[in-house]
């Protein structure tokens, strides 16, 4: 998709008339182009007369400079290209010229620097009056800044109009639209659409500056700056509050965002940061509603099956069915940042989208940095159907899919079929985060059923007594630091995978099977006759698990 973007300045009632539309003004009658005529839309915001010789120290962008040709005086013999640079360079609309007086022509060096440049030079008539220039210009600009204002300020009370009578974030983004764009849409910080109005197509990730999975790549898509996309234009504004952002509002249409166009794109924003905040406010203390009856369910302690069944249908749970339980826990954020105490929120709201998508019926609540679902699954789905899934939505949640790019292990429970079980299912489930992420590290998905053995020893307390078992099974080969031992232990651990089959360990290692023959007798050596003793080879295998567990 072909983009081409150009720079919006902040929104600012201050954009003034263009150069071609100064040269139609009554007063400008007889004024002619002398270079620069592809520059003829450039923005005036004021006029200004300057005859001093080192000019550029006074003048501001967006202006237009009217002179007798006085200035250029001092720049005789030197390169006035130059002087043409650096009014361009300034950031000036242009400059008018009044030839014959004080110059009487400009060097063809420096009006092919202007015709480079698109910088306007123009040349006005002898007995042009600067004072009728100056009112002139000034009157249209002054006129077209009220209109910007009253538009800007019509825009800001029919929008917080909505907000206050009750209206949500969609009719925001529809009174954007009646007044602004085509098509409006508001995302959170991680590129979640939030609201959306005009037509938007059915996979928004076709829309430009959105990823395959619907989410607006907030990171990378910058705001204030206008883009066009295949003779579609597209303007992305901040959405802010208090001292931090809320969201990014997008807009399309057919014809370009002007500077005009700001100041009011400035209005909408307020109004959709005030939607957001109300909206915010309300899912707060909902979502601690639900979040405490959820927690009391999970400990025990909300009632019986029946009542708890109940009441989750009044929220729009149902629990009446198979479950399992999903716990999604993520590091700890510094508390003392405004910023990333958003962060838990936004977690919790981005499992609730996809698991919403996933179930529509699903329970979701967050507990500080700990998300938990209560997902419906077929009773007849084995743990590696139901932990494909899940891994599935955390694939979305992560990264791509939002979630304050928060780094999470989850767990899964065993499928439950009575909410009287539903304590057990939660400490499974949390169970198994803990443990996957010790084993699997900090993005693993870990079904209880998969821990095996590792369940029984994450379970013994004594961390010490369990080191010192593992230190006096494996010997030398418990060694942290020691590249032979590490060797060695993948060497034993293949072995005993393929129960004790020299040929197929082989085969696995790439060794020859002589040479495996020889790492078995050392491996006897330090460890004891494993091959022949099934205690020890069992104590061994467990030793090594432990291991693991330990190490991660």
């Amino acid at each position: 998709m072909d983009r081409q973007v150009s720079p919006v300045l902040p929104a600012s009632p201050t954009s003034g008339i263009t150069v071609s539309e100064v040269l139609r003004l009554p007063v400008m009658r007889g004024t002619t182009v002398l270079a620069g005529e592809r520059g003829l839309d450039r923005l005036v915001a004021t006029v200004n007369v300057m005859e001093v010789p080192d000019l550029l120290p006074w003048v501001r962008p967006r202006e237009l400079l009217l002179t007798t040709g006085y200035p250029l005086r001092a720049h005789e013999g030197k390169d006035l290209a130059a002087w043409i640079a650096d009014l361009d360079d300034h950031g000036l609309s242009g400059v008018a010229i009044k030839l014959a007086r004080y110059v009487d022509e400009l060097p063809e060096a420096a009006l092919r620097e202007a015709d480079r440049r698109g910088f306007p030079v123009l040349v006005v008539p002898f007995d042009l009056g600067f004072d009728d220039v100056i009112t002139q210009v000034l009157t249209v600009v002054i006129n077209r800044r009220a209109d910007t204002l009253a538009r800007a300020e019509q825009v800001l009370q029919d929008l917080v109009g909505v907000v206050i009578a009750g209206g949500d974030l969609d009719q925001v983004c529809q009174g954007v639209v009646r007044h602004l764009a085509r098509t409006s849409l508001v995302t959170t910080m991680d590129g979640r659409v939030l609201a959306a109005a005009g037509p938007v197509p059915e996979r928004v990730a076709n829309l430009p500056g959105f990823d395959p999975t619907g989410r607006f790549v907030v990171e990378t898509e910058v705001p204030g700056v206008s883009a066009e996309f295949d003779g579609v234009h597209r303007l992305v504004a901040r959405v802010t509050g208090a001292r931090a952002d809320l969201g990014r509002l997008i807009l399309f249409r057919e014809d370009a965002f002007t500077d005009d166009d700001n100041h009011v794109v400035g209005q909408a924003t307020t109004a959709a940061a005030l939607a957001i905040t109300k909206q915010q406010a309300v899912a707060a203390v909902e979502g601690k509603y639900r979040a405490d009856f959820l927690r009391d369910a999970l400990l025990g302690r909300a009632g019986d099956a029946e009542r708890v069944a109940s009441h989750a249908g009044e929220l729009g749970w149902d629990l009446r069915r198979p479950l399992a339980v999903l716990v999604a826990e993520a590091e700890e954020v510094p508390s003392d940042d405004p910023v990333l105490r958003t962060l838990p929120e936004r977690f919790r709201a981005a499992w609730e989208r996809v698991a919403s998508t996933d179930d529509e019926a699903a329970a979701v609540a967050g507990f500080n940095q700990e998300v938990v679902v209560l997902l419906g699954v077929p009773a007849h789905d084995d743990p590696s159907a139901v932990a494909e899934r899940v891994r599935q939505m955390a694939e979305q949640v992560h990264g791509r899919g939002g979630g304050g790019r928060r780094v999470f292990v989850t767990g899964i429970s065993r499928t439950i079929t009575d909410l009287a079980d539903l304590p057990r299912a939660y400490s499974e489930a949390r169970k198994a985060a803990q443990v996957g992420r010790r084993l699997h590290g900090d993005r693993a998905v870990t079904h209880f059923d998969a821990l095996g053995v590792f369940r029984l020893l994450s379970q013994v307390e004594d961390r010490a007594e369990l080191a010192s078992f593992i230190s006096e099974t494996l010997g030398p080969l418990a060694a942290e630091d020691s590249e032979e031992m590490e060797d060695l232990r993948t060497t034993l651990t293949a072995l005993l995978d393929h129960n004790l089959n020299v040929a197929s360990t082989a085969r696995a290692l790439h060794f020859h099977y002589n040479s495996l023959r020889y790492r078995i007798s050392k491996l006897e050596r330090l460890l004891g006759p494993f091959t022949t003793d099934p205690r020890l080879r069992f104590a061994i295998m467990l030793a090594l698990q432990a291991r693991q567990l330990d190490h991660g």
